[in-house]
């Protein structure tokens, strides 16, 4: 990686947006992110809001490496991703996968606070109906499941044939403990928080408490980065997203293509997600797959969808603050 760029250049080359969701996701109706032309491409830095600046500055090495460095290179020119079910009532899944054009894959979120497991096994049963027996499901439930949960959502949701559970528990120990239990269930189970959240993130894979890895490239510090954890942890991945704007999802693609052959689609069909982007044509799903290519932000997208004054001042100050982080080197 070359040399930290100043952070008065980083400053200058800022655009804050605040993008509508057309569903509500994660709690939040909009999607705000940092843009940055680099002298790669542009490029994007986007943790949550309430991420701190140790988290977030993993997300701003990323930023800059993808607009400042050569990325690795692109083993195929197409990603197929999957579709991206909020945890929305059952009568909306399908309106919602609609707008995800030929995805084969839907991934549904479950344990969504204040539902119940019933609209989990509704809102799946909805997805299998118009997805049919040869759809491929898969859930995430971010962690929320207690041991006991989990393994009582295994079972309740068995019928529709998973393709894996994404983050049933928390810990890693928790993990590893279902994955004993529910082996003779044949779903895999995936690790995401236990993986970009961890201090090791090579820890799960180690305690055999995942069959496969969701991994994304911001958090994970870049598509290098990134690429060097699936490699060292020996497992399957599946690339996905952080609900980027089209910038950000490039950055994925750009690990996904630099990834071998993948064995699942990606999450990274996300920007169907938003009612709006930051570039002129949206990295949307046709046939279910997305060209990898890099984009370029649309300048009348950045100004009508600016953020408000203290929204870009919010920002700007945390890009300080994860500079300095990377500067100290105490990231």
């Amino acid at each position: 990686m070359s040399a930290l760029p100043a952070v008065g250049d980083l400053l200058a080359r800022a655009h804050v947006v605040a993008l509508p969701l057309a569903t509500r996701f994660r709690g939040i109706d909009v999607r705000e992110a940092m843009l940055l032309e680099g002298p790669a491409g542009w490029t994007e830095f986007s943790p949550f809001t309430e991420y701190g600046d140790a988290e977030a500055a993993t997300w701003l090495a990323a930023a800059i490496d993808f607009g400042w460095n050569e990325q690795p290179k692109a083993l195929r020119t197409e990603v197929r991703v999957n579709a991206t079910v909020p945890a929305v009532a059952a009568a909306d899944v399908p309106g919602i996968l609609a707008r995800f054009a030929g995805c084969r894959t839907a991934k549904v979120k479950a344990a969504e606070p204040g539902q119940r497991l019933a609209d989990d096994v509704a809102r799946v049963r909805a997805v299998r109906t118009v997805l049919g027996p040869e759809g491929r499901i898969r859930i995430d439930a971010n962690g929320a499941w207690s041991l006991d949960e989990a393994e009582h959502a295994l079972h309740a949701l068995a019928e529709f044939d998973l393709e894996y559970v994404e983050q049933p528990c928390a810990s890693v120990a928790e993990l590893a403990e279902l994955r004993r239990r529910t082996h003779y269930m044949d779903v895999p189970i995936a690790a995401d928080e236990s993986v970009r959240k961890a201090d090791d993130p090579l820890a799960v894979a180690r305690a055999g408490a995942a069959d496969l890895l969701v991994v994304k490239a911001q958090p994970l510090g870049g598509v290098r980065r990134a690429r060097e954890l699936v490699a060292a942890a020996g497992l399957p991945a599946v690339v996905s997203s952080a609900l980027e704007t089209s910038v950000g999802l490039s950055m994925g693609l750009a690990l996904a293509a630099a990834l071998p052959e993948p064995a699942f689609d990606a999450g990274l069909g996300t920007a169907a997600l938003l009612a709006a982007d930051v570039v002129a044509d949206p990295l949307l799903p046709r046939e279910g797959a997305l060209a990898v290519k890099r984009v370029v932000a649309d300048p009348v997208a950045l100004v009508r969808h600016a953020a408000p004054a203290a929204r870009r001042d919010w920002w700007l100050a945390r890009l300080r603050r994860c500079h300095a982080l990377l500067a100290d080197g105490a990231h």
